[in-house]
């Protein structure tokens, strides 16, 4: 909308904090823009400039005030209005779940699937044997990382931080069983 069709006292659409409300201009400022009030809320606006201004087609709409002072939504929405927002819910997909259907064992996470192949083995091993043997037992498989050992390295080592709770042993140079 350009300035020269704001009016002062007028009511427009206006997009405040990424809502689309109506806006009453109550003054222009000096340096550019218009002081407004959002008729739902009752608060101070301010528009800088008219490309966030929209004529309100049909009914004018004022907010009105509850016994406590807040303002509540008036209910006479124009029908264009509530068409185009209704056409735009009908349009957007619906969201798909991200809850996985349980189906039968959980899958094991990596350091899980470690402390199992190192109990199953009895001996320690390095965290390529660890991957290695996880791997082909179908206890876990990388998700499509380049360095899975690495990765279970790097949590052995975290692990091995708590100390007396730490569920791995380190029994040599880059050697691992599980704390019994």
């Amino acid at each position: 909308m350009k300035k020269a069709d704001v009016k002062i006292g007028g009511v427009y659409s206006a997009t405040v904090t990424g809502k689309c409300v109506e806006v009453r201009i109550d003054a222009e400022k000096p340096r550019g823009g218009w002081e407004a009030t959002n008729l739902v809320t009752n608060k101070k606006v301010h528009i800088k400039s008219g490309r966030r201004l929209q004529p309100v087609v049909g009914a004018t709409r004022s907010a009105q005030s509850t016994s406590n002072g807040k303002a509540k939504k008036v209910a006479s929405e124009s029908a264009k209005q509530e068409a185009v927002v209704a056409e735009k819910a009908a349009a957007k997909k619906p969201r798909k779940s991200k809850v996985a259907p349980v189906v039968g064992e959980k899958k094991l996470s990596c350091i899980a699937a470690a402390l199992k192949v190192l109990a199953e083995s009895g001996q320690p091993l390095n965290t390529k044997e660890m991957i290695e043997a996880m791997q082909a037992k179908g206890y876990w498989s990388s998700p499509g990382g380049k360095t899975p050992h690495a990765t279970l390295y790097s949590a052995i080592l975290r692990d091995l931080a708590a100390g007396d709770d730490a569920q791995f042993v380190k029994t040599g140079r880059g050697r691992f069983a599980a704390r019994t």
